[in-house]
């Protein structure tokens, strides 16, 4: 693995960065070690807010020049008094970006940026999304969604990267907002074909490792950590990482710099004030971002819907203490998702608390906890954490086990439990069993029947007051607009209501209808300080995984096994001589999934006489492509099923020859 601590590669490239990028008035880069407070930009406060002001003063000088220009752009300034600025009049070191390539490549100097949702609109889940300038692409995450029901046996399913393959040439770098499986998932299959470096911070690039290990790409993949804070500088991008709270640690938000502008990417968030585990969210970075003039905010939606503010992950380990304390004598299970590693260190604490030895069960909750706590995100005290086989060498009322299985997954280890197949925990009448999440649309019925199977065993399961969000309400989404002051809204991640939903507390906010966009994926949004507009479309979809294949299951294959699950198969099977296709044995018919042979044997016979009759038809006609009997055999097989059953089964024709 080629890791880094230093994105910035060399000196040579972190002195043009610094001057290139010296105007945003960012953080520094914290991993450089310069000798002295200047040449690392660790300016104080006096010396900040000075430049600022002289930015500003700047900036009133040229606004009395550009009058028209300013009242042409109010229209999307915020009520709460943004400055009405042209964005980019902050942006004097994209310009000079912008100017160089000018020179080489005999581009226009209007080049505008392309924002490119490949995935992740429309459905929670397969977020990816391409920022072009030029000759330079970025990528933000990279991940996966899990199968539709009518998926029938796909494992997994992944975007279509065909864009970033054809543009390759481009493409400078994967930039991860956070570590979950919609945000990374989907980075061992495309690294395959788009193979870049990949810049995420501590604990999600750890999980990225864990998981490229399991393919075998860590040794050919570029892997570099980035700290909050810290700038990297990509093509024509410069990319700041910001400090935000989600249900996973080391949660980023991005302000990507373009020579056309600013553009903040919330990345999944919420506003907490009091977190598990490190530093509340960054608001004062978005503000400072927010004052140098924003083009244009990506900002989560998934509870867009909620009025108020999503509560704090702490709340969670008070109920956590009052549940342990109200259950002292029960074992107790928590399900809940493996990635919440704030939720499990609450888990841990209590249970130390209660004198309770853990186990964890799950493959997924097993490799993130390792992962966790060797980097330093999760503290487990000394001699709490047992083997699930040890288990059964302790009273009940000693042990808790954090278990995978919160979404009612048929092979996760509390539905495995919920079913009796679990080899090494049986359900007893005492136990406590508490689903430490809310089920994601679409796996109500799973969770449903997992919690069935609970109770028929004697087990207590208790559902509700014991998990709390990690994405932002409506008030929480207002603070980041309010704080950021776009030009442009884009609501993101979110199915279309989710989006419409943002749209509707954006426009309350003031900013205009027409500068919201609720995009598609494989959109083309080009955008600039004066305009954006949906210009084109990319190809984009859904790639199919199952098992080691990728991408080998289609549509057709796909209509054939939702057929097959629906209304079975009838095979028949037919000898015919080489020359004369005179029968020389069959028809003979074979069900499986229609109907049961021995109970519809009367069925069965007049299926095989309706067959004969249609190869006697094909004989007399002097029909002798084997294509066309097939196509007779099924028509008349298929209507005779049809009027006798009104079902219509798959029917597979089989020629042998003689």
């Amino acid at each position: 693995m080629k890791s880094e601590n230093n994105v910035t590669e060399n000196t040579a490239e972190a002195k043009e960065t610094q001057r290139k990028y010296s105007s945003y008035d960012r953080r520094p880069n914290d991993n450089k070690r310069p000798t002295n407070r200047k040449n690392n930009y660790r300016y104080n406060k006096q010396q900040r807010n000075n430049r600022h002001n002289d930015k500003n003063s700047d900036r009133n000088d040229n606004r009395n020049d550009k009058t028209d220009r300013s009242e042409r752009n109010s229209r999307s300034n915020f009520r709460s008094g943004q400055s009405k600025a042209p964005a980019k009049a902050a942006l004097k070191a994209p310009a000079k970006v912008q100017n160089r390539n000018t020179g080489k490549r005999g581009r226009k100097s209007s080049s505008k940026l392309k924002i490119i949702p490949l995935g992740g609109l429309e459905q929670i889940g397969m977020n990816i999304t391409a920022f072009e300038y030029g000759d330079s692409i970025v990528v933000v995450d990279c991940g996966l969604s899990f199968p539709e029901d009518d998926m029938l046996g796909i494992d997994l399913v992944i975007p279509d990267v065909t864009y970033l393959k054809e543009n390759i040439s481009k493409v400078k770098g994967f930039v991860i907002t956070h570590g979950h499986e919609d945000h990374i998932g989907a980075l061992p299959y495309v690294l395959k074909e788009v193979n870049v470096p990949i810049y995420s911070t501590k604990l999600t690039l750890g999980l990225i490792t864990n998981k490229l290990k399991e393919h075998n790409l860590v040794r050919s993949t570029k892997l570099k950590e980035v700290k909050h804070g810290q700038v990297i500088n990509l093509g024509d991008f410069a990319i700041e990482f910001i400090k935000t709270n989600h249900s996973i640690q080391d949660a980023s938000a991005l302000a990507i710099y373009s020579p056309a502008g600013i553009v903040v990417h919330t990345g999944d968030f919420k506003v907490d004030y009091t977190p598990v585990f490190g530093d509340a969210i960054d608001l004062q970075r978005f503000a400072e971002i927010g004052k140098k003039g924003v083009l244009a905010l990506m900002c989560d939606s998934t509870n867009a819907e909620r009025p108020g503010f999503t509560m704090s992950e702490r709340t969670v380990g008070k109920v956590f203490d009052s549940l342990f304390n109200e259950h002292r004598s029960a074992r107790i299970i928590i399900a809940t998702f493996a990635s919440n590693v704030d939720r499990v260190q609450q888990i841990i604490n209590t249970a130390y608390r209660f004198g309770r030895k853990v186990a964890v069960e799950g493959r997924s909750m097993v490799n993130i906890i390792s992962v966790a706590s060797e980097l330093g995100y999760l503290r487990i005290p000394e001699n709490t954490l047992i083997e699930i086989d040890q288990v059964k060498n302790y009273p009940d009322d000693k042990v808790v086990l954090i278990t995978t299985g919160s979404q009612g997954e048929s092979m996760a280890a509390l539905s495995r439990m919920a079913a009796n197949i679990h080899k090494k925990i049986t359900i007893k009448p005492n136990d406590t069993i508490i689903f430490s999440s809310n089920p994601i649309p679409g796996n109500e019925k799973a969770v449903s029947k997992v919690i069935n199977e609970l109770s028929m065993k004697g087990a207590k399961v208790i559902f509700q007051d014991v998990h709390v969000s990690g994405h932002a309400c409506q008030e929480e989404i207002k603070l980041i607009y309010s704080l950021v002051k776009p030009r442009y809204a884009i609501p993101v991640h979110g199915e279309y209501r989710h989006l419409t939903a943002q749209k509707h507390v954006v426009e309350d906010l003031g900013i205009p209808k027409e500068n919201i966009f609720i995009l598609a994926s494989g959109n083309v949004l080009e955008m600039d300080e004066y305009s954006a507009e949906v210009t084109g479309s990319v190809h984009t979809g859904a790639i199919l995984v199952d098992g080691l294949g990728v991408g080998d299951v289609g549509n057709i294959v796909l209509r054939d096994r939702q057929h097959l699950a629906e209304d079975g198969i009838m095979i028949v099977v037919m000898t015919l001589e080489r020359h004369s296709n005179v029968v020389l044995a069959g028809p003979d018919i074979v069900s499986r999934g229609f109907v049961y042979v021995r109970e519809s044997e009367d069925l069965m016979e007049h299926a095989k006489e309706v067959v004969e009759s249609a190869l006697d038809s094909c004989l007399e006609r002097n029909i002798t492509d084997w294509g066309k009997i097939k196509n007779v055999v099924k028509d008349a097989l298929s209507e005779f099923l049809w009027k006798r059953t009104k079902r219509s089964p798959m029917i597979l024709p089989i020629i042998m020859e003689a």
